[in-house]
């Protein structure tokens, strides 16, 4: 874990390449700031139908750890929102929930 999921208006998905690089972004900012295990980051692109708000949306699920303090997270949503902007062109509102490793059911 961390589990990034990005929701995007079906018609203003960019294209492969960008959410390629987004990706590689991504994974720098969840193995770097978050200190995640590579094996441990997924990240996925949801094409949706808009209602309002903002244009994207972003939901990080993560393992509470005492490394992942309010400066650390800051600074991952702060730059995650950075990479979202240059990739996408889209201001993404961004949530960041952390459980507790006991609280965390998982297979595969």
């Amino acid at each position: 874990m961390p589990n990034v999921t990005i929701y995007i208006p079906a018609d203003r998905m960019p294209p492969d390449e960008a959410l390629a690089d987004l990706t590689e972004q991504c994974t720098e900012l969840c193995t770097g700031i978050l200190r995640a295990a590579l094996a441990n980051v997924h990240i996925v692109y949801v094409a949706v139908r808009h209602g309002r708000g903002h244009p994207a949306f972003a939901e990080i699920q993560y393992r509470l750890e005492p490394f992942r303090t309010p400066p650390v997270m800051d600074r991952f949503m702060e730059e995650l929102d950075e990479a979202i902007q240059r990739n996408t062109g889209l201001t993404a509102r961004i949530r960041c929930f952390g459980y507790e490793a006991s609280s965390i059911h998982a297979r595969n």
